[in-house]
């Protein structure tokens, strides 16, 4: 293990507007209420539940609003909207959607059981009879059908066990399917159900859901990245290789400050080139904005990373963002402790650099040559000096736990044997 000391220097915090944030918390009470309001609907229009048959079929009629309930609420969470991302955090909001994924698959599954279970109560039938008929001779269900049968492949293919065995890009194409698989869904739901039925309001209140969901997904996910390519012309300027499988990309435009892009917030960026054209791969900023200036850190670990070294200068791209609730804006005291491994330093440098008060930030990484910015740390401007203490180990796979009280007493100087960069007041 090697010790190095470098003096660098930290910019002095600018003030920025920030950006309006919705609450996290209006969210989570917004999809409680609909669903709420999804069981009103279902209460008003059903009368007395009789016999095992009446059980299973309105049982199955619950679980099927609430599916076609959650497959918006789905949709929505994942429409990019701005002040969702920078309030409620891409993060928590990613989590959501697995979860609220999971809960609506095991929703539909129950719905196609308890359905066909409680038609075949019924008509005094096996339940293999009973879904042949059903399929085959009610209306709109062999769309239903195929788009249970998508959205039960998009469930499985989601999966951890599954998803680890698939690249990025592959499990991002197959997970367009789930669109199909909602359209194909929506006509069986109105056409079948029987809240829909006999009550207008009913018809009029799911199409304002699902219409208003669409818009905000079309505008957000597929117009409005558009519209900021154009408004921007944002470009590549230049490529650099700060260490064996790590670029950095840099990219210049116009009117950038509207963006109102903060450190420690990423874009998903579209490179318009050859092979780069039908992905929007998520990267974070690896300094904070500045000007007419963007620039990307990246880590070779997939196909499309590792092509980012091929990009030429001049290359057009769209810049879908700024996400992420990862900012200064969080609440925090007047200390900060970072902590980073690898190309896992690229946010958090952006915050280093702009977070008022006492920041350390503790750095695993294997050595300076493969430090993605290692080279970078004296070319900020800055005004308050600070004291960078490095040290690499050349054992990058020897466990390392950290805990708070290791942070508080582990430093390079004090004769322990840790993996940090640390950061202190000169």
């Amino acid at each position: 293990m090697t010790t190095t000391r470098y003096d660098i220097m930290r910019p002095t915090p600018q003030v920025r507007r920030p950006s309006w944030r919705v609450p996290h918390w209006w969210p989570q009470v917004l999809i409680y209420a609909g669903a709420v309001a999804v069981l009103a609907m279902w209460w008003r229009s059903t009368g007395s539940v009789t016999g095992l048959d009446g059980w299973l079929t309105e049982a199955g009629r619950v679980t099927g609003l609430l599916a076609g309930y959650g497959c918006a609420v789905l949709l929505a969470l994942m429409a990019r909207v701005p002040a969702l991302e920078r309030g409620v955090g891409t993060d928590r909001l990613a989590r959501w959607h697995a979860m609220g994924g999971r809960y609506t698959v095991c929703l539909v599954l129950a719905h196609a059981l308890l359905i066909i279970w409680g038609y075949a109560v019924t008509a005094r039938t096996d339940v293999v009879h009973e879904t042949a008929t059903v399929i085959v001779d009610y209306p709109e269900m062999l769309k239903g059908t195929a788009g249970f049968l998508l959205l039960l492949g998009v469930g499985i293919t989601s999966a951890r066990a599954a998803r680890r065995r698939m690249r990025y890009e592959t499990w991002h194409y197959l997970h367009f399917a789930t669109y199909l698989a909602i359209f194909l869904a929506f006509s069986h739901q109105l056409a079948n159900g029987a809240q829909f039925a006999g009550s207008p309001w009913a018809k009029a209140a799911w199409y304002t859901l699902y219409i208003g969901v669409a818009v905000t997904l079309v505008w957000f996910r597929f117009l409005m990245p558009a519209v900021r390519g154009v408004r921007h012309g944002l470009r590549v300027t230049a490529v650099h290789t700060e260490a064996p499988g790590v670029v950095s990309v840099y990219m210049s435009g116009r009117h950038l400050d509207e963006l109102r892009a903060e450190p420690g917030q990423f874009f998903r960026w579209r490179f318009l080139a050859p092979g780069f054209w039908w992905t929007a791969n998520p990267y974070s900023l690896s300094e904070p904005p500045r000007g007419h200036r963007l620039r990307i850190t990246v880590k070779e670990a997939g196909g499309h990373s590792r092509a980012l070294a091929r990009l030429r200068p001049g290359t057009r791209v769209w810049a879908e963002g700024p996400y992420g609730g990862f900012t200064g804006a969080r609440p925090h005291h007047d200390r900060a402790l970072l902590i980073a491994g690898g190309v896992g330093i690229t946010p958090l440098r952006t915050l280093f650099e702009t977070l008022p008060g006492d920041v350390t930030l503790v750095y695993l990484a294997r050595g300076p040559r493969t430090s993605p910015c290692a080279a970078n740390w004296t070319t900020s401007p800055a005004s308050a000096a600070r004291a960078l203490t490095t040290s690499w180990t050349s054992r990058p796979t020897t466990p390392c736990r950290w805990t708070a009280g290791r942070c508080a007493t582990s430093s390079p100087t004090s004769g322990t044997g840790t993996s940090t960069c640390a950061v202190r007041p000169a």
